[in-house]
């Protein structure tokens, strides 16, 4: 937990470095222009499935009854372009991810390496493809664990605990590869990710935790519907930001793990 702690510090200060705050700005350039196009060219068609599908089964009733459980009736003016913006959240979110390891994280991996661990020898044991397979087969799972568990967060502390659980597993998972792609060799990561796996995903959780704040911008009802592409706009700045900072954390916690089994015996226990 110690380590934990010392790279989380570390993180922190290396995020108010000039050169890490605007490597957001790639990402988020990226992503806005992705998402602008797509929300410009499919998301009335979107608006408009989920309208036909609620008239053909009964939803509008359904949705009535469960949004009065909550006192919510509000909102069931909007609540189909409201579950909308809820269905594109998780990829938005994965756009900001799987940008910032492509392109922000080989950023941080040279600043970080440079500067604080200059004789650690790179081994190249990942590749951008291997980045690119590693986020979707992750994200493939984490949507059916999402599907899966979405009756459940209709019960608040447990909301409060799957998703960031479920985030923490996807950014740790992607993190630590992307972290560990250019300085570890293949074998090496598999060890550290075995060894160090509840320590990854306790900072993974916390970094869940946290990307799960620009989700509040979602919580405006009816306004959140009017402003949705400020909000979006907002929102995926936010969660690079969060991303970008996940990023040099593990970049930290894992060229030291790495660093220290160099140094030690463990290296043999690869090869047995």
């Amino acid at each position: 937990m110690r380590a934990v702690l010392i790279s989380c510090y570390r993180a922190l200060r290396s995020q108010l470095h000039i050169r890490m705050l605007l490597l957001t700005l790639l990402p988020f350039g990226l992503s806005l222009l992705l998402w602008g196009a797509l929300l410009w060219w499919r998301l009335q068609f979107l608006i408009d499935w989920l309208q036909e599908f609620f008239i053909q089964h009964d939803g509008f009733h359904s949705a009535t009854v469960i949004l009065g459980w909550f006192n919510l009736l509000a909102l069931k003016t909007v609540i189909v372009p409201f579950l909308a913006m809820w269905a594109l959240l998780p990829l938005m979110i994965l756009t900001a991810l799987v940008l910032v390891g492509l392109c922000a994280v080989p950023v941080i991996a040279r600043h970080v390496g440079r500067y604080h661990y200059p004789a650690l020898a790179k081994r190249h044991g990942g590749s951008v493809l291997g980045s690119l397979w590693t986020s979707l087969w992750c994200f493939a799972v984490f949507v059916v664990l999402w599907l899966l568990t979405l009756p459940l967060t209709l019960i608040p502390p447990l909301a409060l605990v799957l998703h960031p659980l479920l985030w923490g597993w996807l950014t740790y998972r992607v993190m630590a590869y992307d972290t560990l792609a250019d300085y570890a060799s293949a074998e090496e990561r598999q060890f550290l990710l075995h060894r160090h796996r509840w320590a990854l995903l306790t900072m993974g959780a916390v970094a869940g935790t946290l990307g799960t704040l620009p989700t509040l911008l979602w919580l405006g009802g009816a306004l959140s519907v009017i402003f949705f592409p400020l909000l979006a706009a907002v929102a995926i700045w936010l969660y690079v930001l969060v991303f970008v900072f996940t990023g040099l954390w593990f970049q930290y916690y894992c060229l030291q793990a790495l660093l220290e089994l160099r140094l030690t015996n463990d290296a043999a226990a690869l090869h047995r």
